[in-house]
């Protein structure tokens, strides 16, 4: 199925779960894993994975299957990745456990975290406990990599993101504004 009917599928069945009505453009995909060198003892979590439009170009620098592991809250999204990317490994859950899906993957340290995750549509309970999920892997040396769309930038949700990553880790990193994604984003990342 093509991923942009799919998704907007997704999006009509959970608006606050997929929170976008298209997948993101490669521009923001190769924003997203600039600079990221995946390994075994380094590995990468994509949560909020969605088609795959980030998998894509992981899926061209992760050296073996025991360097990545994507989070996806939708079943179908999941039986679709898993076809797409046989050498990945994908679970179905909820970014709330990532601590818990991680330690049962079996796989090495986190090195990066990139996300999906809409936290401008999320309850604030929902985005607070994902937060303090990653700050558990940031607090060992994890650099954590987001976006927000420039129409959101200044919603109290995104805000809250960035204040809650200050506070912890500094200022973020942001990119210029990434026009071809549909709506405009930036990337923000921290580093532990």
């Amino acid at each position: 199925m093509n991923e942009h009917i799919q998704f907007l599928q997704e999006f009509l069945k959970s608006p606050l779960k997929v929170g976008a009505i298209t997948p993101s453009s490669p521009e923001l995909a190769l924003k997203m894993i600039d600079g990221i060198e995946p390994n075994q003892e380094n590995i990468i979590v994509e949560l909020g994975v969605g088609t795959g439009s980030f998998t894509k170009l992981i899926n061209q620098i992760v050296p073996n299957d025991k360097s990545y592991l994507g989070v996806e809250i939708s079943r179908d999204f999941v039986k679709a990745l898993k076809k797409e990317y046989p050498d990945l490994k994908f679970v179905c859950g909820n970014a709330t456990h990532l601590e818990k899906l991680h330690k049962k993957s079996g796989l090495g340290k986190v090195g990066y975290i990139i996300s999906g995750i809409p936290f401008v549509s999320l309850p604030n309970e929902v985005g607070d406990e994902i937060l303090e999920q990653i700050s558990k892997f940031m607090d060992e040396g994890c650099m954590f990599r987001t976006f927000q769309y420039a129409h959101g930038f200044y919603m109290p949700s995104a805000v809250k993101l960035r204040a809650f990553m200050r506070k912890r880790y500094g200022r973020a990193k942001k990119s210029q504004l990434i026009v071809k994604n549909v709506p405009p984003a930036y990337s923000l990342t921290w580093r532990a």
